[in-house]
């Protein structure tokens, strides 16, 4: 069951830290999971071509074999949910046209042809394509995770081949990141330090 007690966008920016602990115990719904990863799917994709592919493993066993191959951190067994961001470096050229389907059709005529075109052959622009639309979708996750009262960690700390084994990634995906999602049973230590907002943020030209 959903939770009817939802926060609002800029306290789950707020709010929203990466947690390491979580109750091994506790379950998400299905009803919850497929809400999740149904607000993803609303993430911007360059074209609309949704190159990612969210792998949700809930199965114990296989958190347990991807624990083994993320250097044994407890989180990835201990979380309710544990999402595999992958993308499909091809996903330009399998079928575009079904990214504008329901787009009128002088849209179609012209944005279809230029989708195969812009990616074509490029390896490093797939590549950024898939780092960027699920670096988005990440943030998408897990925001609306801390939204339904949940807690997660953005994890790079693993290794791709063994966790793609385990998952059997095709040959034409990469795995871009890893996401925790749970009910958290420590809560955040205090922020590290963030940088002054005028260091960070340029007008205009650096």
């Amino acid at each position: 069951m959903l939770s009817t007690t939802i926060l609002d966008t800029f306290s789950a920016i707020e709010q929203r830290r990466s947690i390491k602990h979580f109750d091994s115990n506790h379950q998400m719904s299905e009803d919850e999971i497929k809400k999740l990863l149904s607000l993803a799917l609303l993430s911007p994709t360059s074209f609309n071509i949704q190159n990612w592919r969210f792998v949700a493993v809930t199965d114990k066993k296989i958190q347990e074999e991807i624990c083994k191959a993320s250097w044994n951190q407890s989180q990835i067994k201990d979380c309710s949910l544990l999402v595999a961001l992958c993308a499909d470096l091809n996903a330009h050229e399998k079928s575009p046209e079904r990214y504008w389907k329901d787009a009128p059709k002088e849209v179609q005529g012209y944005l279809v042809p230029m989708i195969v075109k812009f990616y074509k052959d490029n390896l490093p622009l797939q590549r950024d394509e898939a780092m960027r639309s699920c670096g988005i979708a990440g943030q998408t996750i897990m925001l609306a995770a801390k939204a339904m009262g949940y807690d997660s960690c953005p994890m790079v700390g693993f290794d791709p081949k063994k966790v793609g084994e385990i998952i059997k990634l095709p040959s034409d995906h990469i795995i871009t990141m890893m996401i925790t999602v749970g009910k958290a049973i420590q809560p955040a230590r205090v922020r590290a330090g963030q940088l002054p907002y005028d260091e960070v943020v340029i007008k205009n030209t650096f």
